[in-house]
């Protein structure tokens, strides 16, 4: 033990299209270090969905495992999820990326229907009940509405705006969140919205058209603002 605040980084992979973003997940990284906080990195070790070849495209005929390709982004220091320790943790950060969708949940293919792992849904629930605030990215905050969902707690939460462009369907993805509990916020790339009472930090980051400069705004006050809670 360091001193330092310690935030758990759960990863789902390692690329856009069948893991963790990895922009969203190094400016994560590095935005906690910037707060002068711990990461600490943690992924299932599970099979991802697929495996998406990122030049073409196309489903590649192989297997991967979720916590060793996580393990690109966290230079080898990563915890396997099952069995983890949120008294380890004081707080909860979750970076984008379609991995969320189909690694963590399987929303990218029955919507808000879709399973949740259990280990995912038990440390969202466990870091809820302890108090320990929680950021998601992107597409993550619907991993956290669907751990939560049991709860109907109203809670605030956003992946994107209706009223910018986007290559996704943020009014229907917003509905679906809607549909489960959650009350969707609209909110631009740089932008970050917190529920105080719930002790969440959201920002769309890449579900808007974004570049890298706006989704690094919108994790650094993401950040800032879940560090803040931890204080609180």
């Amino acid at each position: 033990m360091t001193g330092k605040l310690r935030i758990g980084v759960l990863l789902s992979g390692c690329g856009v299209n069948d893991g963790s973003e990895i922009h969203e997940s190094v400016l994560t990284l590095l935005a906690i270090a910037q707060q002068g906080a711990q990461a600490v990195c943690i992924a299932p070790g599970i099979n991802q969905h697929h495996v998406i070849n990122h030049l073409s495209g196309e489903v590649m005929p192989e297997e991967r495992n979720v916590l060793v390709e996580a393990a690109r982004i966290a230079r080898g220091k990563i915890l396997d999820l099952a069995g983890f320790d949120v008294s380890g943790i004081d707080a909860l950060a979750l970076p984008g990326g379609s991995g969320v969708a189909k690694n963590l949940t399987k929303w990218a293919f029955a919507g808000n229907k879709g399973e949740i792992l259990p280990d995912v849904k038990d440390l969202i629930l466990k870091c809820y009940h302890a108090k320990k605030p929680i950021a998601a990215m992107c597409m993550a905050p619907t991993v956290v509405a669907k751990a939560l969902a049991e709860l109907n707690l109203g809670e605030k939460l956003t992946i994107g705006s209706v009223t910018s462009p986007s290559p996704y369907d943020i009014s229907g993805i917003s509905h679906d969140l809607n549909a489960i509990g959650a009350d969707a916020q609209m909110a631009e790339a740089w932008e970050a919205v917190v529920d105080m009472q719930h002790r969440l930090v959201s920002s769309p980051c890449y579900m808007m058209e974004a570049d890298i400069v706006m989704v690094h705004e919108g994790i650094q006050s993401a950040i800032k603002k879940l560090v803040a809670l931890m204080k609180t």
